[in-house]
């Protein structure tokens, strides 16, 4: 299968390896770049760190008060972002079930309000207000906001060369900005009747509603995870 990989890099150039293991052709075709922003993390009676994304633990990597927050518990989203985290040097690690819904259910589930703030390290632009959540359950979290998603204003050339030839068989697309940003191209470069031939892989439900609009067939993986979208691009592939 011939898919267009749109994540921010470096994890563009890891899925399309990942993906070329498995016997597809990947085109990168990062749709999104991050931007770091050294925004002070207010750490003071801070009685544990939230990261719903690796960006986040990337973004934390080079910040000025990177050692400061490693001596603290931390909250990530899954796997994925655990695994980021425990090679930047946490150690005190809290693995949530893969959603942001699901950390907040696990948060106020396994802590007291009264045992001090927590911190989400996040990007400017979030698919869900992890903070609303928690306070809704009688915590108190700061967000510090470590990184933006700067929407692309075109497709790479191989990109559009491939999109335009009809040469694609389908894109992944694992984030509503990524999404969006992907339909708002796609009408943009006059790309719409090839586009509707696609197949998109979409990792949730809210990320599929950004890429309806265009007509073209839409796939959501069962669990907003890396490894089941991957797995239902195999899936579709050997059908």
């Amino acid at each position: 299968m011939r898919l267009l990989v749109t994540r921010p890099q470096p994890d563009a150039t890891r899925q399309a390896e990942i993906l070329q293991e498995r016997g597809h052709k990947a085109v990168v075709a990062p749709l999104l770049k991050l931007e770091l922003i050294d925004e002070a993390i207010p750490l003071d009676d801070a009685q544990a760190l939230v990261a719903s994304s690796r960006n986040a633990i990337r973004a934390l990597a080079a910040h000025p008060q990177r050692e400061e927050a490693l001596k603290l518990p931390l909250f990530a989203v899954g796997e994925a972002t655990a695994g980021a985290a425990r090679e930047l040097g946490f150690a005190d690690l809290i693995i949530g079930p893969g959603t942001a819904a699901e950390l907040a259910a696990l948060i106020a589930s396994e802590n007291e309000p009264g045992r001090g703030r927590f911190v989400h390290l996040a990007g400017e632009v979030l698919a869900f207000d992890l903070k609303s959540a928690l306070e809704a359950e009688g915590f108190v979290m700061d967000k510090a906001v470590l990184y933006r998603a700067i929407p692309a204003e075109a497709f790479p050339p191989e990109a559009l060369t491939q999109l335009s030839e009809g040469r694609l068989d389908g894109a992944v697309l694992m984030s509503r900005r990524a999404a969006a940003t992907f339909a708002t191209l796609v009408v943009k470069q006059g790309l719409t009747p090839q586009a509707a031939r696609l197949v998109c892989y979409c990792l949730s439900e809210t990320v599929a509603e950004e890429a309806a609009s265009l007509g073209c067939q839409i796939r959501v993986a069962p669990r907003p995870r890396e490894e089941d979208i991957l797995a239902l691009i195999d899936a579709e592939a050997a059908s």
